[in-house]
């Protein structure tokens, strides 16, 4: 007894839908895939090249009323700019918040802020800067 086969003569026929699709479909991929690497391209190189200020808390010292930061600032020499420090209590509700504002030509500023809170802090997160 012989098995039938279900595949068609090679070469026979042309090619088939499925290998067009197939064809369309790695073409299609191919496209996206380069456009989505060019989009996290523009879009890491923007904050890498726009980002001119980058900051961290080194130490801070909770108080009854407020918090001392220890904040370390990197910058480029002209730009000027302010940094937001919150503070939360322990059940993470927010006693305070602040801007800090800093500039001048030194590309390193390391500063003891005081960030007033309404309660007792028991954290100090720097949120963010921005340049003005």
């Amino acid at each position: 007894m012989s098995t039938a086969s279900t595949r068609l003569p090679e070469g026979r026929y042309g090619r088939s839908s499925d290998e067009r699709a197939d064809r369309k479909l790695k073409i299609a991929g191919t496209v996206l895939g380069a456009f989505l690497l060019v989009l996290i391209g523009y879009f890491a190189y923007h904050y890498v090249a726009q980002n001119k200020i980058s900051a961290e808390v080194i130490t801070f010292d909770p108080k009854k009323d407020s918090v001392q930061v220890h904040l370390e600032v990197r910058k480029d020499a002209d730009a000027t700019g302010y940094c937001t420090i919150r503070s939360q209590a322990k059940d993470g509700s927010e006693v305070g918040r602040a801007d800090f504002r800093f500039g001048g030509h030194a590309t390193r500023i390391d500063r003891l802020v005081t960030l007033r809170t309404t309660a007792e802090g028991t954290t100090a997160e720097l949120l963010g800067c921005h340049a003005d």
